[in-house]
């Protein structure tokens, strides 16, 4: 069965805004493109949806061909759709934003993307179509997010300190943090599991090292749990 649409159809396309965290600033993922438009240029690894994929699928593949990244934090941010964003045709398109241990992940740039890089989020290069736009939301978002659920911690390592978890913070929000009362309220929560290690290979003392326990986060969740930073 054959059907002819009477309105001309947008192309769909996919962005990632990935994130990363490498102890002292916050990191987003770029690719340099490799084919027109903007060959040479810095944008955010994404493209076309498949007709046979879900956009979350898209986007998971996009950023395996474009830079080797899998296995991470993925959600939905926006779609966008300016008329002239794209100078190619009309194309729509739905961005996600990620977040990932940075040092857990190697870089592989490949399919149309030249070089796959990480940038400081304050200061990256000139952008490729509305990028900047949708990194400036997606930064926006990880900051209003981060205070109500404890996604901070797919940017940290397994195991970590107190320190680095409130340096993380810090970093996302933008303010200094009270160490007394972050402390007292992130332990008061009960999230945590204190492991019996300490760090390794540190000039200054060692400090105990912990780890997130998300299944009781989610089991508390059920149970009408508020997370709050």
């Amino acid at each position: 069965m054959t059907y002819t649409y009477q309105y001309p159809r947008p192309a769909l396309t996919v962005d990632c805004v990935v994130f990363g965290y490498d102890a002292e600033e916050l990191k987003v993922l770029l690719i340099q493109r490799d084919l027109e438009p903007f060959a040479g240029k810095w944008a955010l690894s994404g493209g076309f949806v498949h007709i046979d994929e879900t956009l979350e699928d898209a986007a998971r593949r996009e950023l395996q061909e474009e830079t080797g990244v899998t296995d991470l934090y993925l959600e939905q941010l926006y779609t966008f759709g300016a008329v002239d964003r794209d100078p190619r045709e009309r194309v729509v398109s739905v961005a996600y934003y990620a977040l990932v241990d940075l040092f857990g992940h190697r870089l592989t740039a490949a399919s149309d993307a030249r070089n796959a890089a990480w940038f400081t989020v304050d200061d990256t290069p000139p952008l490729a179509f509305d990028h900047e736009h949708i990194l400036a939301m997606a930064h926006q978002r990880l900051r209003g997010k981060v205070r109500y659920q404890p996604i901070g911690f797919e940017l940290l390592p397994e195991k970590f300190t107190l320190t680095q978890l409130q340096r993380l913070y810090e970093t996302i929000l933008g303010t200094a943090l009270d160490k007394r009362n972050f402390r007292k309220k992130i332990l008061g929560m009960e999230l945590l599991v204190e492991l019996d290690e300490v760090e390794q290979d540190v000039a200054h003392r060692a400090a105990r090292l912990y780890q997130f326990d998300e299944a009781k986060y989610r089991t508390l969740t059920e149970r009408g749990f508020n997370f709050e930073i």
